[in-house]
């Protein structure tokens, strides 16, 4: 409290008009100002018999003292708004693959949780601009540009090979690496080098260099086009696993590391996140972690 009187006494310039405001005597406000001098060992404030003004360490030591204490108003504030229900839209952003097939399902979980909050999600492969855009987060796969934005690590994005039974039987089915260079694999247009499939054992690379007559720029296409027994695709785990379990595709190489790529919640750097910006993060960290 005497930090408090200080500063109020400092900017009325009055030790009366302070203890009118807390509701104390005039004396007692200057004990809360001695007290910070002697714990301080400096004069804070000149004294005369109508008002007081800041001696040069007293002007340094207001100015911090204000911004603690504005500070702990706002640490106040935070904890009200923890405290408040989630409530209102509440705009995201994700890639197609992911967003259709893992976090859509999710959020019919959120959106349970928290009856106030309505969402609005838009699935595209492209990176926007949440300030500019209007997101209040995203999820983001891949190395992360430098930027202002808060990251928070979610599961990476792991890879699957697969095709379907009907293809291996007719085709055979691939045991090592190099056997995928006699088979059909199926191009992902987005990846730099569609024809060059990294694959790992025992800490060693193998790089293959594989051919295919279709290449396509949606995982969903892909997925079908190996559904249809077209040939082996390589895709995310979370793309192809309904489809594994229920014998649909067959995993291939399954002793092998498939590149994994990072991924991110992504969200505007703030003081005071919102509660149904809280609640969702919250969610998201518990159920993709």
């Amino acid at each position: 409290m005497s930090m408090s009187v200080f500063v109020y006494a400092a900017e009325q310039r009055s030790f009366t008009a302070a203890a009118d405001a807390f509701g104390i005597s005039a004396t007692m406000v200057g004990k809360h100002v001695r007290a910070l001098e002697q714990r301080l060992g400096a004069q804070l404030l000149n004294r005369t018999t109508r008002q007081q003004s800041l001696t040069e360490i007293g002007r340094i030591y207001y100015e911090r003292c204000k911004q603690l204490l504005a500070d702990a108003e706002v640490a106040d504030s935070c904890a009200d708004e923890l405290r408040a229900a989630p409530r209102g839209l509440l705009r995201i952003h994700a890639p197609v693959s992911f967003g259709s097939q893992r976090l859509t399902p999710a959020l019919c979980e959120y959106l349970g949780k928290y009856p106030e909050v309505e969402v609005d999600l838009t699935l595209t492969d492209r990176s926007p601009d949440l300030i500019e855009d209007g997101y209040e987060a995203a999820i983001r796969i891949g190395n992360l540009p430098d930027s202002s934005l808060i990251a928070r690590p979610l599961r990476p994005y792991t890879m699957w090979l697969c095709a379907s039974p009907a293809y291996l039987a007719q085709a055979g089915t691939p045991v090592v690496a190099e056997d995928l260079t006699a088979h059909n694999c199926l191009g992902f247009s987005y990846w730099q080098k569609k024809n060059l499939w990294r694959l790992q054992k025992d800490g060693t690379a193998d790089h293959v260099q594989v051919k295919g007559r279709f290449t396509v720029n949606n995982g969903q296409a892909l997925r079908a086009a190996g559904l249809a027994g077209l040939g082996i695709i390589m895709q995310p785990e979370i793309l192809l696993s309904d489809d594994v379990a229920a014998g649909r595709l067959v995993r291939l190489c399954d002793e092998y590391d498939l590149p994994s790529r990072p991924m991110h919640l992504v969200y505007v750097a703030d003081r005071r996140p919102t509660p149904k910006l809280r609640s969702f993060i919250d969610f998201m960290l518990e159920t993709f972690a």
